[in-house]
Formats: structure tokens, C-alpha cells, sequence
């Protein structure tokens, strides 16, 4: 039997497959008004797609706990109620199908407030929806970014507790696993490098220092969501910088810590929190790094970064390098790669009614 199609279990979760899809922005929510931030049907078709594809886990895009901890004014949010019921819809749709429901509970930080990739990206004022961004120190991201607004310990507090309340909502809306983002340049990836935080307080300076918001929000979270459901952490292992910032022994560090506060597998990235590095792709270019977290440290992981055909994916899994993959832009051109990939591996997914005859 294909490792790749084999069921994993994180507490009293078991998700059907290794085959796992990864927080994608689609930037397709309302900017304002009610239903700003909440889900529509752009999104419902998104991710159903996957879920009739045979996605064993999806983790829905990052998920602003606050709107200013959106990308972009058109993020998906879950710091209100009206957002927590256009949620249930979606969560309840990959629950039908035999997919695991996950959120990705984020915030940008000094990289908030910009238009859409297909836009150009660009960071965006109050005439297009925008705000002014926050960061652990005034350092902006690159010469386009504004300068952020340095938290004060008391705005620290404010985001620890979006992050809870975000949690609550998230559970209320059906996920079954939640992630806290602290990867890509966002606002906790900020604060554990050093080459963005720049602070002299409690909250910067020493590792132990540096790495303080993140762990408390992940206490913050932890305390909110059940026991018997699992918690992921998104992490950049890398900066890809020479000097002065997070390294790979960072988040071998790092995790073995986060395992002590509950949580349940690191979902293993890179890059993101520097503008202008020089970062080498190819197929599996991350992988090593989550194969490095998963055999120092007692911490499950998921592998991302170019991974493409069944083959690949399942000598990653199967060899131990991590104990998931998460495919992005491939599920993106093929929403029903699961499916694809199990017949050339000899496993098995779920196949909507529906599609029975295409089996």
C-alpha cells in the first residue's frame, strides 16, 4: 500500500491521507461593509473542488484575526461572527467528503495593507481600502512598504488576544485543526527574526526574547482549542540570509520548544521576511529542512515547497522525511491530483457518488 495514501492521526484526528493542501490567498473577499473578510462563493468553489478531488487535509487560507492583520483589504477574516457562519458552509462540504477542515489563523504585520497580486501588489492607502500596518520595531519591508507602527506591550497583548478569539471562532465554525502562521515575513515570523525586530524590550533582542510573542500565542490558542483536536505552526526555517537573521538551527531550537506548548506538527517553509535574497528553488528545495526538524526533534512535520508528481511526494513521505506533503500550485492546476496520484500508486481515495463512473 502507497505510504502516501495510508490515514495519520495528530490526537483524535485522523486525516484520510498525506496528501495535504496548504494556505493559498485568494484575495477574493469583500473589502468592506457586513461581509467584509468573510468567505463567498468563489471560496466554497475553491476548496470543494479539492475536496471531491480527494484532498485528505485542506487548510484554508491565512485567516486575518483582526482587519488590520489582513494582506490585503480582500483577506479572508475570522474576527466576527457573520464570518464565522459563511465558514460553516465550506467546512461542512469537506467534511462530507472525507476531507479534514483547517484554518490557517494569521496576521501580516508590516507586510498588511496591500492590493492583490494581480494588481501589482503594491501597499495600498485609505483611498483603496488600506490602514496603517504594525510591526515589532518601525523597519519596513523594502523601499515600497511605509514604515509600520512599532507595537507598544500593551497592543502585543491586544494581537495575543485576536489570536484567541480567533481560535474560538475558528472552532465554532467547524475546523478541525488549526494552524497559527508564523512564517513568510508575517507579524510572529517578524518578531523571531532578528533582522525585523530590532526591539530592546521583553520582546526582543535574546532568542528567548525574540521568540516570546510567538509562544504566547500559541498558549493563547491552545488554551482555546480542545484537547482532542490539533494544532499546527507554520515556520520560515530560513531567511535565506548570511547573517542577522532566523536560522535553520533557529527553528530546530524553536520546535522542539513549540512541541512543549502543544503543538501538534510544523507545517516547514522558507523565506519571506527579506526583501531581495536570493532563494534556490527546485523540485523539494524545502524539504530538507522539515527532514531536519523531524529527525532532531520529537515534532511531526509537513514538507512544502515544488512538490509535484506522485513519485516525489511519496518517496518523501515513505523515506521519512516528513510525515505529509502539502502541494500548492499543483492542486491549483489539478484539483484532483489526490485522486490522480492514488491510481499511480496503487492507493486509495474517497470518490464522490457522483464521480463514481470516472473511477
Amino acid at each position: 500500500m502507497s505510504t502516501l495514501f495510508q490515514p495519520y492521526t495528530l490526537r483524535d484526528v485522523t486525516i484520510p491521507n498525506r496528501v495535504w493542501m496548504p494556505p493559498m490567498c485568494q484575495y477574493s473577499a469583500a473589502p468592506e461593509g457586513p461581509g467584509a473578510g468573510a468567505p463567498g462563493d468563489w471560496h466554497f468553489a475553491h476548496y470543494a473542488a479539492r475536496a471531491a478531488g480527494g484532498t485528505g487535509l485542506i487548510v484554508v487560507e491565512a485567516t486575518a484575526v483582526s482587519p488590520e492583520g489582513r494582506i490585503s483589504p480582500y483577506d479572508l477574516g475570522i474576527w466576527n461572527d457573520t464570518q464565522v457562519e459563511a465558514f460553516r458552509r465550506i467546512t461542512r462540504f469537506l467534511v462530507s467528503q472525507g476531507t479534514v477542515p483547517a484554518v490557517q489563523l494569521a496576521h501580516a504585520g508590516r507586510k498588511a495593507s496591500t492590493e492583490r497580486p494581480w494588481k501589482g501588489g503594491a501597499p495600498v492607502g485609505p483611498e483603496a481600502y488600506g490602514w496603517q500596518p504594525v510591526a515589532p520595531s518601525p523597519l519596513a519591508f523594502d523601499e515600497r512598504h511605509p514604515t509600520p507602527d512599532e507595537l507598544t506591550v500593551d497592543r502585543i497583548r491586544d494581537v495575543v488576544g485576536q489570536f484567541r478569539a480567533a481560535a474560538r471562532r475558528a472552532l465554532a465554525a467547524g475546523f478541525e485543526i488549526a494552524e497559527i502562521h508564523g512564517a513568510h515575513g508575517y507579524l510572529i515570523n517578524e518578531f523571531l527574526s532578528p533582522h525585523s525586530n530590532h526591539r530592546t524590550d521583553a520582546y526582543g533582542g535574546s532568542y528567548e526574547n525574540r521568540t516570546r510573542f510567538a509562544l504566547e500565542v500559541v498558549d493563547a490558542v491552545r488554551e482555546e482549542w480542545p484537547d482532542d483536536k490539533p494544532l499546527f505552526f507554520r515556520i520560515s526555517a530560513t531567511d535565506w540570509l548570511e547573517e542577522h537573521g532566523w536560522t535553520p538551527d533557529d527553528t530546530v531550537r524553536f520546535a522542539s520548544e513549540l512541541h512543549a506548548h502543544g503543538i501538534d506538527l510544523l507545517d516547514v517553509s522558507t523565506g519571506g521576511n527579506a526583501s531581495g535574497v536570493r532563494i534556490p528553488t527546485g523540485p523539494g528545495y524545502q524539504v530538507p529542512f522539515a527532514a531536519r526538524v523531524r529527525a532532531e526533534t520529537p515534532m511531526p512535520v509537513a514538507a512544502v515547497g515544488l512538490i509535484t508528481d506522485a513519485e516525489q511526494a511519496e518517496k518523501i513521505v515513505a523515506n521519512g522525511e516528513a510525515d505529509a506533503v502539502l502541494l500548492g500550485r499543483e492542486l491549483l492546476r489539478n484539483p484532483s491530483w489526490a485522486r490522480h496520484a492514488a491510481r499511480e500508486l496503487g492507493g486509495e481515495v474517497h470518490v464522490p457518488d457522483q464521480y463514481h463512473r470516472s473511477v
